[in-house]
């Protein structure tokens, strides 16, 4: 017997993160926490669901985090892995994401461009969850503040010093956290500042919220008074070419001790991760009490629990 797929209008993706507004965030925030202190209380919640896991990009918390939160929650994931062949070479994305529709409750991709996830989720009638674009990284930034409300109590007001590139990751640092009200200041070198559309679209989520959202040059300047230190790696995959001109532009923005002294007291830092020591941060900092690097990558597992729960059940 064919089923016939849910209706398009009633799948509900998460595409970029700016979705979902500060309520649905706190929702989201509250079940995380929840599930990190009962897991055994999800244990059969998504029984029966299954969930395709697209990775175009080599994964390593993306894949153990997803593949774990479905399975400890009774769910399955199947791995359909382009790191080889590109996700539309074999088969067209609309066809991939009709077919998924078919068979799986929900689609997790990590691509190369945000475009595919688009189209995915134009011709899927499943939930697509976007687990890293190169526009945006939105479960990274939930699991980002979801650490620092449990290290400072409450996100209302905390200043964080994002340094480096204005990449994907600081793009949902920037909606997320003028989402839940924090201060989020981007220090980047002339020329590699986030999407000048995406800062104006967290500066209008931050008026609602009474954020802020501040870009500088100077390292030193974001850093001031921080409680939370953010970086990423210099070059992305798929910019290797760039490297060492990187290198050289963005040595100035390495996170250093010295650097570090310039944020407020029991500041914290933070790194997605995989890090490269001694260049965009000293192993002095990441290796250091100070760094919740690895809470982080073991609240990736609880948020992105919390988001198959949200749009999968």
């Amino acid at each position: 017997m064919t089923t016939t797929p849910v209706p398009l209008a009633l799948a509900t993706d998460l595409l970029t993160g700016a979705e979902w507004g500060p309520a649905r965030i706190r929702e989201l925030f509250q079940l995380a926490a929840d599930i990190k202190s009962r897991p055994s209380h999800y244990r059969g919640a998504l029984n029966g669901r299954f969930l395709a896991l697209i990775l175009e990009k080599p994964s390593l918390r993306t894949r153990v985090t997803f593949q774990v939160g479905m399975e400890s929650m009774g769910g399955s994931a199947v791995l359909l892995d382009h790191t080889i062949t590109r996700l539309g070479e074999r088969e067209s994305i609309p066809d991939v994401a009709r077919n998924l529709s078919r068979w799986v409750q929900g689609i997790v991709a990590r691509v190369f461009e945000q475009s595919e996830l688009e189209q995915l989720a134009e011709y899927a009638s499943i939930p697509v969850i976007n687990a890293l674009s190169d526009l945006y990284h939105p479960c990274q930034g939930y699991a980002d503040f979801f650490t620092l409300e449990e290290r400072f109590g409450s996100l209302r007001g905390v200043k964080l010093a994002y340094i480096g590139d204005g990449n994907n990751v600081c793009h949902s640092l920037l909606l997320t956290g003028a989402r839940v009200g924090a201060e989020v200041r981007v220090a980047t070198p002339p020329g590699y500042e986030p999407q000048a559309a995406i800062v104006a679209e967290a500066r209008v989520a931050a008026r609602e919220t009474h954020s802020k959202i501040e870009l500088f040059t100077s390292a030193a300047d974001a850093v001031a008074g921080a409680q939370a230190i953010y970086t990423d790696v210099w070059t992305s995959m798929g910019q290797e070419q760039e490297a060492a001109a990187r290198e050289k532009i963005f040595a100035p923005y390495q996170i250093t001790p010295s650097l570090f002294e310039l944020a407020a007291p029991g500041a914290v830092f933070l790194h997605c991760l995989p890090a490269h020591r001694e260049s965009e941060v000293t192993g002095t900092v990441i290796d250091s009490a100070r760094s919740v690097v690895f809470e982080q990558a073991e609240n990736r597992l609880h948020v992105q629990k919390a988001i198959l729960l949200m749009l999968l059940s």
